[in-house]
């Protein structure tokens, strides 16, 4: 059969993400054998983490990547460096053995795929010139929700640095420092921290989803997370057909079952943040909001 091109979906970190991509999963969508906790494919995650880096880039400053893409020789040689990657046994851990052996590359898979990564965002331009033929989905939300969620995040992230007493705090903290100290993990996203940081940032990636939507035509679709909330069976109908699935219209309902609707807007009970939010009402227009 003949190899199906990939849907990517691309939006910022605590976008909805994670739950669409979660669903089209269920509704037929492969997105890899093995997955972080928020559903993306490591196999391709790994990728995007080493292009971004070439750059001194990662999650919170992805726009240094231009250095790359603005470069003809560069581009085409780390692009073509990733096609490789895509043929290694790496690939097993998006493809499983027995696919890998069927198939050597994701590229010649023959059924709906694909994967979700914010850095996808940024990045696309080189899975693009894999792909040209790639589908892109688009969520975007709220930009008060998304650095509420990042703001908690991070106060998570940070709570592992503070003094544990005993033995066991201090075996924890060898344990953080093989695991951190020269891998490139973080401990936790930082930029978020003030509410004006979190507003650029999403700014930045809104921009640069919407120059990739404008562009590809018919070939990507835009979804905002509060109407997903609102309506998600039709949504959910509208993406099925964008990627090629064929779900029983039964099976939607179900999997639309899993919206939690209380999410959507949550910011509004958050005094500092609804204040935020009338202060910068001009900025928001201009997304809609």
């Amino acid at each position: 059969m003949k190899p199906v091109p990939p849907v990517i979906v691309i939006g910022m970190s605590r976008s909805g993400t994670t739950m669409l991509t979660k669903m089209l999963d269920e509704l037929g969508l492969y997105s890899g054998k093995k997955l972080t906790d928020n559903h993306e494919a490591v196999f391709f995650r790994k990728i995007n983490d080493w292009l971004l880096t070439q750059c001194s880039g990662g999650l919170e400053n992805p726009g240094v990547i231009r250095y790359l893409l603005e470069d003809p020789e560069a581009r085409a040689l780390y692009g073509g460096f990733v096609e490789f990657t895509m043929k290694t046994p790496g690939a097993i851990s998006f493809l499983g053995l027995a696919d890998y052996l069927k198939y050597r590359t994701p590229a010649a898979l023959d059924v709906p795929w694909g994967w979700k990564d914010p850095r996808n965002t940024f990045t696309l331009p080189v899975w693009l010139d894999r792909f040209p033929g790639a589908r892109i989905i688009h969520i975007y939300r709220h930009p008060l929700d998304i650095v509420n969620s990042l703001r908690t995040r991070r106060r998570k992230g940070l709570s592992r640095l503070k003094e544990k007493g005993g033995l066991s705090g201090t075996l924890y903290k060898y344990f953080l420092v093989r695991r951190h100290m020269g891998t490139g993990r973080v401990f936790t996203d930082l930029r978020g921290a003030s509410l004006e940081e979190g507003m650029l940032m999403w700014e930045e990636y809104m921009a640069e989803a919407r120059r990739h939507v404008s562009g590809l035509g018919d070939r990507a679709i835009e979804v905002r997370y509060e109407d997903f909330l609102a309506g998600p069976v039709p949504v959910l109908k509208s993406l099925s057909d964008f990627c090629g699935l064929c779900p029983a219209p039964m099976s939607i309902e179900k999997t639309a079952g899993g919206v939690n609707e209380t999410r959507r807007l949550a910011f509004l009970k958050d005094p500092e943040l609804k204040e935020y939010s009338i202060r910068i009402s001009d900025r928001l227009k201009a997304y809609g909001y």
